[in-house]
């Protein structure tokens, strides 16, 4: 169950930072912990807990030591299981400046999926020559790892729901519905098959890249746990990208270079029913939370 709780405002330490937080990005991460389902990476919490990672806010007390920040910044980043609150504390140098320009909704929920987007896109080494499937390509990493292939001059085809195709043609992508016949409708416009896959999605979808001809060496998947093992395809997230290219995609949004598609805004005081228009699925884009 989630709820709201009342606590004593936290303190920085040193080297540390609090920032009041402005908005919060969620993530199907957050919903499968506090649902006790399977993820990428083992993880174990203790009940009670706080809830989702990414944020956006402005820094309003700054801890023993820190120089490089200032009280007023806007800035965002990450903190695990800490974010849906009216204050995180964090390291200072794991916070990054907002830039100008770029709205706080969108700030606040970029960290992850940006850093997952931006790694896993960057792991297939895609070129001009490939034709890449992208599954879940409306949702809040698919939606960016759309426009960072497109980038590199790859054709790309992403799956999503057919509420979602206009929004893909929109960023240059080839949509194709997702389900059973997702791999006759990428044939039908790829008849000769793709050469590389981002799997955001699972259900199936490392198979079909494998038969669409994709080698297992250049599929990654964020959804599909068992298929590593299984297949020998990659599992690169998040935590591939550094502090460095966050920034680098942030500037993109906030330069318009990168579309960033926000799919609801919620007060926090909602907390639940933002989770469950995430679990309802075809989110496009992010979800956040506004404090």
């Amino acid at each position: 169950m989630l709820t709201l709780v009342e606590v004593e405002p936290p303190h920085p330490g040193a080297g540390e930072v609090r920032v009041k937080v402005e908005a919060v990005g969620i993530n199907p991460f957050d919903a499968k912990i506090f649902r006790g389902k399977q993820t990428s990476t083992p993880h174990s919490i203790e009940l009670p807990s706080g809830i989702a990672s990414d944020f956006a806010g402005v820094v309003d007390e700054l801890g023993e030591g820190v120089s490089e920040i200032e009280l007023g910044d806007a800035v965002f980043g990450s903190r695990a299981f800490n974010a849906a609150a009216d204050f995180v504390i964090i390291a200072a140098d794991r916070v990054s400046p907002t830039p100008d320009g770029l709205p706080v909704e969108q700030a606040g929920s970029l960290d992850t999926a940006g850093r997952t987007a931006w790694a896993s896109t960057a792991s297939l080494g895609l070129g001009a020559d490939d034709v890449v499937l992208v599954t879940a390509a409306a949702g809040g990493v698919g939606s960016l790892a759309v426009q960072l292939a497109r980038r590199t001059g790859a054709t790309v085809i992403g799956s999503a729901s057919v509420d979602n195709h206009d929004f893909l043609r929109s960023l240059g992508v080839i949509p194709v519905e997702y389900g059973a016949g997702m791999v006759e409708a990428v044939r039908a416009v790829a008849p000769g098959g793709i050469t590389a896959a981002l799997d955001n999605h699972g259900n199936g979808s490392v198979e079909a890249a494998l038969e669409l001809g994709a080698p297992a060496s250049r599929i990654n998947t964020i959804a599909d746990y068992a298929a590593p093992a299984a297949h020998g395809v990659g599992s690169v997230g998040a935590s591939g990208a550094s502090i460095n290219d966050i920034r680098e995609l942030a500037q993109m949004v906030a330069d318009s270079e990168i579309v960033q598609p926000i799919d609801s805004l919620f007060p926090i005081e909602r907390v639940s029913d933002a989770y469950a228009r995430l679990l309802a699925g075809h989110v496009r884009g992010k979800i956040v939370l506004l404090t």
